[in-house]
């Protein structure tokens, strides 16, 4: 057996300047994947899109060759891509968001992120339902490995689609270097906040993520509204950029929105300092394949309340308090609960600390290198 580096060659064409869920998993992962000595990496991005991958992915050759518009671009994994990839050279391709080459020679490793495309097409574009549907159907019959991030995606990925590939679960992994309960300087965090118009000396409670229907935003704000009364100087924040659908509807009847900051799209090097600043992070999501924002919170030392029955709720585990989602009230009990510092906040906290230690990128790595090498051995 060679002991030369497996060649990878890492599609990173769909990741927009904003990155967010999806995006910031190609982020990093591409990151972990770049240092590694037993991998060769190349990333293929769009053609004026070098230089994030170059910065983000130092270790890795990058390659601008996808088109820029959407359309062109999935016409261009289709019909392009198999002769760029022949002329690489490389083992193993993957494409990190659904979609595969259909015509490559190669074996091709596909990431599915979640079902939801199928479960609830409701939460989606209707454009984008047809087309991810299909794609994670290819991938589950033509993909040489699937990985999924977590297991209720795997276990819900094989209820529907039956694939007959091997599936690999390599959960996301948390940047503890920026993901950590102290700020890099003194006075870092209150000037991050200062730049995103969040005040500093107010109870915050805090949402990071893409503002969609599915995030329950509707809930929250509903949550909010109940318990404001309660706690006259507290602050709700939604950090993040507008997603499919109306999420911000709610906010123009919620009785208490002259309390609500909309911050838009956060830049990565301020989410940490907000998770840090909130007295209790929210993520009340209806459905998630994994919920990185959630153990972020955790990794902060935030107290942490999401959704039960979901992936975050089973990567919390004790470390957060659970509800029903799409429950104002039980959702309600639970932000007053913290926000009063119920008698297992400590407990809590620490619990958040111990349980996400062990998340890194470094181990999402091995999980991906497992799966390219199950790939490789099927060519």
């Amino acid at each position: 057996m060679s002991d030369r580096p497996l060649g990878v060659s890492l599609d990173v064409s769909a990741i927009p300047a904003r990155a967010a869920g999806a995006g910031q998993y190609a982020l990093a992962i591409a990151g972990a994947l770049a240092g590694r000595s037993e991998l060769s990496v190349v990333c293929i991005s769009r053609r004026n899109d070098t230089a994030r991958w170059q910065e983000r992915a130092p270790g890795a050759t990058v390659l601008g060759a996808a088109p820029e518009p959407r359309p062109l671009r999935l016409a261009w994994e289709q019909a392009a891509m198999p002769r760029r990839l022949r002329a690489l050279g490389v083992d193993v391709h993957h494409g990190l968001h659904y979609t595969m080459p259909e015509r490559a020679r190669l074996p091709v490793v596909v990431t599915v992120h979640d079902c939801t495309y199928f479960d609830h097409p409701e939460w989606h574009e209707p454009t984008k339902v047809r087309f991810f549907r299909r794609a994670i159907e290819v991938a589950a019959r033509r993909a040489a490995a699937v990985i999924c991030v977590s297991q209720a995606t795997a276990e819900r990925f094989g209820a529907l689609c039956h694939p007959v590939v091997p599936v690999v679960v390599a959960p996301h992994g948390v940047d503890h270097d920026r993901f950590t309960p102290a700020e890099p300087t003194p006075g870092a965090d209150a000037s991050a906040l200062a730049r995103l118009g969040v005040p500093g000396d107010r109870p915050l409670v805090v949402f990071v993520g893409t503002l969609e229907p599915r995030k329950g935003i509707g809930v929250l704000l509903d949550a909010f509204d109940r318990i404001a009364s309660g706690h006259p100087d507290a602050l709700l924040v939604l950090a993040g950029q507008p997603g499919w659908g109306d999420a911000l509807g709610p906010l123009s009847s919620a009785r208490h929105r002259d309390r609500v900051v909309v911050t838009g799209y956060v830049p990565d090097d301020a989410v940490p300092a907000l998770l840090r600043s909130a007295r209790v992070a929210a993520y009340p999501s209806l459905g998630e394949g994994f919920g990185l924002p959630a153990l972020e919170a955790l990794a902060c030392g935030t107290p942490l309340v999401t959704s039960s029955g979901t992936p975050m709720a089973d990567a919390a585990g004790d470390a957060a308090l659970c509800v029903a989602p799409g429950d104002p009230t039980a959702l309600a009990a639970a932000l007053d609960a913290v926000l009063e510092g119920d008698e297992t906040l400590e407990e809590r906290r620490r619990a958040g600390l111990a349980r996400v230690a062990p998340m890194t990128w470094e181990l999402a790595a091995q999980r991906h290198i497992e799966a390219y090498r199950i790939a490789a051995g099927r060519r």
